[in-house]
């Protein structure tokens, strides 16, 4: 039977707000007086928020709008438990788990989730958790930062390799996926958007929407959009209208201006 009735107090760190208001719901279920006191969607707004308040205990996404959560831990120290959620199971794991902090594979599960919550409660009843970032950020980088150069296509008669610098955008149209070259080419890829945005240098490439990731060579203008929102001009040109949300508005600046 559980025993602690403490209000814990939630930051949850994700980009996209479907998954945000999902996780809510789902703590909330299993512990219905812990509070959500924060949410925020990039590296950029999570450092702003714990600069200035505080948190028991935060679930953050690895990969979130404005590049990979791991930068927070770089610019602030932090003490507060984290659960970490991620919807790629190839991250270092192992240094999760030699760091006494847990993670959820998304989609979430409930059983799982009530795990990671359980864990948390058992250790803030013995002691303070002992977060050794620095040992994690050093087994992220040494594992995860080797970014895609090339894809192997298949075409008609065989395969081929294309070098991803050489792609402005991917985009997916009716489930597929296409790479278009700056020579205007389009080539048919075998990955999905998700998958590519994780396997992706972020400094060069920035899932722009749902349906478009741009290299940042591709950029020719940007102007402001109503409601937030801006309207991007490429090379060579897309057939719709781009747009980035005004979520993201912010981090795609910063994205620009590094």
């Amino acid at each position: 039977m559980r025993m602690i009735t403490n209000i814990v107090k939630l930051l949850i760190v994700e980009d996209e707000i479907p998954n945000q208001q999902l996780l809510s719901g789902m703590v909330h279920k299993l512990r219905p007086e812990w509070k959500v006191v924060g949410c925020t969607d990039s590296v950029s707004e999570t450092v702003e928020w714990l600069s200035e308040q505080s948190a028991d205990l935060i679930f953050m996404d690895i990969q979130l709008s404005d590049g990979i959560c791991f930068s927070v831990f770089e610019r602030l120290e932090i003490t507060t438990p984290v659960i970490f959620t991620t919807a790629y199971d190839n991250y270092a794991i192992s240094a999760f788990k030699v760091n006494s902090i847990d993670y959820l594979l998304k989609p979430i599960k409930e059983s799982e989730l009530r795990y990671a919550i359980e864990k948390f409660e058992k250790q803030t009843t013995t002691k303070p958790s002992d977060l050794n970032i620095s040992d994690l950020l050093e087994a992220v980088k040494n594992g995860v930062k080797k970014y895609r150069t090339r894809l192997l296509v298949h075409g008609a008669k065989a395969y081929y390799k294309i070098e991803v610098d050489n792609v402005a955008y991917f985009y997916s149209f009716n489930k597929i996926t296409f790479a278009r070259l700056f020579d205007k080419s389009d080539h048919v890829v075998d990955h999905t958007l998700e998958e590519l945005e994780y396997e992706l240098n972020p400094d060069i490439f920035f899932r722009a929407s749902r349906n478009l990731i741009v290299n940042i060579k591709s950029i020719v203008s940007f102007e402001d959009y109503f409601g937030g929102k801006l309207v991007l001009k490429l090379s060579p040109p897309f057939e719709e209208s781009v747009t980035v949300s005004r979520l993201k508005n912010r981090a795609f600046k910063e994205w620009v201006g590094k």
